[in-house]
């Protein structure tokens, strides 16, 4: 192994950022969001909906000049990184490095601690730890990390189906949109929905949460995708759910789509549902 290619990074610089990202993933809005929120505020035609969207964004620009919690709920840490193959962490242990930065982050930023211990016996770990944390090996000799707080009014409402291949489009279409259908005014809505398709059981679900990370106004690189996100996005606004599910053209702010291939006896379908607060920070070491 050639050493010299090798990049030590201290993971006390892991959990600073993890600190940083915290704080401000839960205090600022992504320019994503904003800017759907602000085009979908001008297409309500009645008064009681759009003036439900100023509000939301009233507060988001509250948030930010006040340096406050964009929701009460601030959610689990559910954070990814991606960590450069040529990478070597030292000075301590990763994953505990990870949990030290939720841990500062969340007590330093005056974060709501939501964390039980166990989910049954219930007990909360009083330092919003230990974060949900996923990581992929890249090529590099960087580490990307990102920090997407989880509400779970909106995460409650998330669901899984193994579909069988033969149920086809149709049947993905459907599950999708009976899932949205069912969440009704709980993600506190307008949502942001995040479909996995493909891969295994637990592969379909981290694809679907990872769909969330994905700006609403971009679309699949799959053309074929794309027109599905698209299709399943107007039909989703067509539900009247609404803002707050008081009813409107904006249940969703966005629909975005994430694949894996599967087992030819397969069809793995997830829905992970996100509330008009779909907060994310991303930062490269």
């Amino acid at each position: 192994m050639n050493t010299e290619s090798i990049r030590n990074i201290d993971v006390k610089d892991i959990t600073d950022c993890i600190v940083r990202l915290c704080i401000e993933a839960n205090e600022s809005l992504p320019e994503d969001i904003r800017a759907a929120l602000d085009r979908y505020r001008d297409l309500e035609k009645e008064d009681l909906p759009r003036g439900i969207l100023e509000k939301i964004m009233e507060n988001y620009h509250i948030a930010d000049e006040e340096h406050v919690p964009i929701c009460q709920d601030t959610g689990m840490a559910v954070i990814f990184m991606e960590i450069g193959q040529d990478v070597h962490f030292t000075g301590g242990d990763l994953r505990e490095a990870v949990d030290e930065g939720v841990r500062r982050g969340y007590t330093e930023g005056y974060l709501r601690k939501s964390v039980v211990t166990d989910p049954v016996r219930r007990g909360n770990t009083g330092d919003n730890t230990p974060a949900m944390l996923t990581t992929e090996i890249v090529p590099g000799d960087r580490v990307r990390i990102t920090v997407a707080p989880k509400g779970f009014g909106s995460e409650n409402m998330s669901a899984v189906k193994m579909l069988k291949p033969s149920q086809g489009l149709d049947g993905v279409k459907a599950f999708i949109i009976d899932t949205v259908r069912t969440a009704g005014p709980n993600p506190c809505p307008p949502m942001v929905v995040g479909v996995g398709i493909g891969g295994t059981f637990d592969k379909a679900a981290l694809i679907a949460k990872k769909a969330l990370l994905r700006p609403v106004d971009s679309s699949n690189p799959d053309p074929y995708y794309a027109d599905l996100e698209r299709e399943l996005l107007d039909r989703v606004n067509e539900l009247d759910i609404g803002p707050q599910g008081l009813g409107g053209v904006t249940t969703a702010l966005g629909l975005n789509i994430e694949t894996l291939p599967t087992h030819i006896a397969g069809l793995p379908v997830a829905v992970n549902i996100s509330c008009h607060v779909t907060r994310h920070k991303t930062e490269v070491i």
